[in-house]
Formats: structure tokens, sequence, C-alpha cells
């Protein structure tokens, strides 16, 4: 065993795991901050050409609904409802598509902080 040193050998090297540590946690920041930004946004649906349109925020979280008086019919709530459905519908699909564009970049990354 001549040329055993002892000790870590090859790149295990206290440095280059410094340097993994701070990368993952330059990331988790990233994430944080792409997290919060998501809270922050607001997105729209809408439906019937804006009769009825509902805000979320990033997140999917409701916000509020705003209804125009020409939408509603007493004689037909049905469609009313459909409405605010379609505007529900709307309005998740596009904070969906905010939050794969802030979120994709981290991938199966996120889950891990």
């Amino acid at each position: 065993m001549a040329g055993f040193r002892g000790g870590y050998g090859g790149g295990f090297g206290g440095g280059n795991m410094q340097n993994l540590m701070k990368q993952a946690q330059k990331m988790q920041q990233e994430m944080a901050k792409a997290q919060e930004e998501l809270e922050n946004a607001e997105v729209t649906g809408s439906a019937a050409g804006g009769l009825v349109e509902v805000r979320v925020n990033g997140k999917n979280e409701f916000l509020g609904i705003t209804i125009k008086p020409e939408a509603v019919d007493p004689d037909d709530v049905e469609m009313l409802e459909d409405l605010i459905t379609a505007a529900m519908n709307d309005a998740k699909a596009k904070a969906d598509e905010l939050s794969k564009s802030k979120m994709g970049a981290f991938g199966a990354m996120g889950s891990m902080f």
C-alpha cells in the first residue's frame, strides 16, 4: 500500500461540498422569492367577454369576483353559475401557467426544500 496516504481522496474535499451547499442555499432563496412573487401576483379569468371576472393570485387563492349587471338574469340563474365557473376555470388556468413559468426552473428540486 505504498500509494495510500489516508484521508479523503479525489474530489470529495471540503471545498466541493461547500460549493454545493452554497448553490443549494442560493436555489432555496430564489425559490422563496419566486413563491412570494406568486403570492403577490394577480391574474384575472373572465367569461362571456368580461361579464364575469374572477381574480386569483399566483397560488390559486381566490381574491374576488366582478359580475356586470347585464350578466344577472333572475330567470336564468344557471347561466350566471356557468359564467362564474368558466371565469374561475380561466383564472385557475392562468394562475397555473404563471406558477409553471415562475417555479418550472426549480423542477423536482423544489420538493427538496
